[in-house]
Formats: C-alpha cells, sequence, structure tokens
C-alpha cells in the first residue's frame, strides 16, 4: 500500500468534480482494510470508503483519507443442481460480475446490468431496476467493523433491506465496511426448449423466472427478435435500454438516478389523482395501501428535463439524472437538486429524496 496526499478524485467518482483527497490510499486485500484502519486511529481524521464513485456527490475537497476498496475475487461457495451461492469481493465491477454470472448461466442479477459501481456497494443502496431488487438474490454480507476490526457476516434478515435502503444506510451508516457478498442464484440449462415458452403466455415468469414484465424490456426483446428469451438476452435488453436511456459517465459527468421514486399512502393518491389524472403509479402490493410514483414523471411535469445551468444540469432524455457538463461543482449540481425538489413538492406535495450520498 501507498499513501499519497493530495490526490485528484476527479477520475475516481462518476460526476467528475475537480475535488481532491488529502490523504489516498488502495486497499485491494481484507488485511490492508484492518491495517488501514488501524492506522486511522493513530491519526484520528475523517475516513471515506470509496468503490466506484458511482453513486457520491461531493461538494468540495474531502479533509481526511480517502480509502478505494478494490478487492477482487469470485468464489462459489457451494452449489447443487438448481442453485449456487458464489461469493464476490467488494472491489469487484458490478456490472463485469453480472456479465460473468449471465455467462455461468446463473440467473436473477441481469435485470441489474450496467449499473455503475462495485459489488460492495450493492447491498448498502439496496440497488434495483426493471423489476428487481439485488436483495432478492443475496444470501449474506461480510463486514468488519472500524471501531473494533472484528468481522461479521450478516444474514438476508439482518440487512434490512427496504426501497433503496438497507441497514448500511441507516444504522450502520460509517460504523462497518462491505467486505464480501455472497449471492444466492439460480441455475438455468440454456441448451433445450423446456427452459422456458417464450413471450407469449402466462406462463414465462413460472418457468423462467425470469423478469420480462417492468419497462420496456418485452418490447426489447421483441425488437431483436428474441422469440424465446434467455438471461443473456434479457441483459442484452436492459443493456440496450440503459444505452439509449441514461448518459454514459465517461462522457457526461452523473451519478445515474439522482432522486427516489417516492411512496406515497392510498389518501395521499386519492387526492392527487382527480387532479392530474395522467399521473403514473404503482401498488407495492395487491392490497396496497401505499404507491411509488415515478420521479421522473414529477420532474418532468415540473418542467425541468434538459435544463441547464452553467454545467449544471437535468439529462435531455431523463430528467430523474442530474449532470455534469465539463466544470460544474457539486454544490452547483446540489443547488439545482434542491430547487427540483421545492418545485415538486410546491405542485405536488410530495418530497423527493435523494438518491445519491452528499459528501461535504
Amino acid at each position: 500500500m501507498h499513501l499519497d496526499q493530495k490526490v485528484s478524485l476527479k477520475t475516481l467518482h462518476t460526476f467528475g468534480m475537480e475535488v481532491e483527497a488529502r490523504y489516498f490510499v488502495e486497499a485491494k486485500t481484507h488485511s490492508e482494510v484492518l491495517t488501514l484502519l488501524n492506522y486511522r486511529h493513530m491519526i484520528h481524521m475523517p475516513i471515506l470508503f470509496l468503490g466506484g464513485g458511482s453513486n457520491v456527490l461531493f461538494t468540495g475537497d474531502f479533509k481526511g483519507i480517502v480509502i478505494r476498496i478494490n478487492s477482487k475475487g469470485i468464489v462459489i461457495r457451494e452449489e447443487d443442481q438448481t442453485h449456487v451461492h458464489v461469493t464476490a469481493e467488494a472491489g469487484e465491477n458490478w456490472d463485469e460480475f453480472v456479465q460473468y454470472c449471465v455467462n455461468q448461466g446463473w440467473a436473477g442479477l441481469e435485470n441489474l446490468s450496467m449499473i455503475p459501481g462495485k459489488v460492495g456497494a450493492a447491498p448498502i443502496q439496496n440497488i434495483g431496476a426493471y423489476g428487481v431488487e439485488v436483495k432478492d438474490s443475496i444470501e449474506s454480507v461480510q463486514v468488519v467493523d472500524i471501531s473494533t476490526g472484528k468481522q461479521r457476516r450478516f444474514t438476508n434478515a439482518e440487512c434490512q433491506f427496504g426501497y433503496r435502503d438497507s441497514i448500511f444506510k441507516r444504522e450502520l451508516k460509517g460504523k462497518v465496511i462491505i467486505l464480501n457478498v455472497t449471492f444466492r442464484l439460480r441455475k438455468i440449462d440454456e441448451s433445450h426448449d423446456e427452459r422456458i415458452s417464450g413471450l407469449q403466455g402466462d406462463k414465462v415468469a413460472e418457468r423462467s423466472l425470469l423478469r420480462l414484465d417492468y419497462g420496456d424490456i418485452r418490447e426489447e426483446l421483441e425488437n431483436m427478435g428474441a422469440t424465446v428469451p434467455t438471461i443473456r438476452s434479457v441483459r442484452e435488453a436492459v443493456c440496450n435500454i440503459r444505452r439509449r436511456k441514461l448518459p454514459d459517465p465517461a462522457e457526461i459527468g452523473n451519478a445515474g438516478s439522482f432522486f427516489k421514486n417516492p411512496v406515497i399512502d392510498r389518501e395521499k393518491m386519492e387526492l392527487l389523482q382527480p387532479v392530474f389524472p395522467g399521473m403514473p403509479f404503482y401498488p407495492q402490493s395487491p392490497a396496497s395501501q401505499s404507491f411509488k410514483i415515478p420521479a421522473a414523471w414529477l420532474i418532468d411535469q415540473c418542467g425541468w428535463k434538459g435544463y441547464r445551468s452553467g454545467d449544471a444540469g437535468v439529462h435531455t432524455a431523463q430528467p430523474l439524472v442530474l449532470v455534469n457538463y465539463g466544470n460544474s461543482t457539486g454544490l452547483q449540481v446540489l443547488s439545482l437538486a434542491n430547487q427540483i425538489m421545492d418545485s415538486v413538492y410546491q405542485k405536488f406535495g410530495i418530497n423527493l429524496e435523494p438518491e445519491v450520498n452528499v459528501i461535504s
């Protein structure tokens, strides 16, 4: 390991702001993480563990130590005829891990393709897309306590997963470091026709267990000519959709979806429907008393899509994404986010909540 001073973080977070860390070090193994924890206690400085930098907004330089978790490794823990239990180290690139699983014929993560970041960040945020959340496939999460250096493995239930939420984002925020994550994935033999029925019919989800009914996946599969969907074709469809709708951080700085989709109760829903009859909503369960409203629709209705102030802006195709066109500061993006939240509340009486972690 090598401890560097005054290191630029511009290329280490997807918003691409020109900020720097007072100290920076990269940890490639569990033992290196533990060594760094001991060092941190000696010098009593703020600490930030950084993975892929895909869910953070820096509002200025970081005055402490940035530790980049870059541990690698994928290990099969156990398997039977129908399932595999596979552990991925926290520093593994998330999308490369998803691709690896798809190539092995392991289903469960394909709808989460092309989400930027590292494996270790996935359970913190309980990342989700196209009708799937990572909690659906996580078996356990191994962590180390920052104050004691003791390791512990959290079961799925102990992670207390919620919508874009987990115990690691609440009670344990800043108290533990995720070392690795174990997933339980389904084996799908795609070598014969028994695997799935095709796009038509009501038995698709039952027989294939592939999630095809959220967003534009079915339509994209049809456009691809994938009449018999597979894990690979679902991943390809998701990647195609994301490339069209979301900006590439390598071209335009962004952290993906900046806001969570808000959830409102039935009473609020019944008040809003007559006023905004075109408002889309998704019940949280068949007998739901709560409804998820697309934040992108709310923001678009307030006229923010394509808005730009200096180099801070709202993406032209996806109003849920705030962007840095080159030289925006984190404070400028945060100011824009606050303006958007205020306008949505004024129009709909709905509070938007940022999904991105603001680092000041």
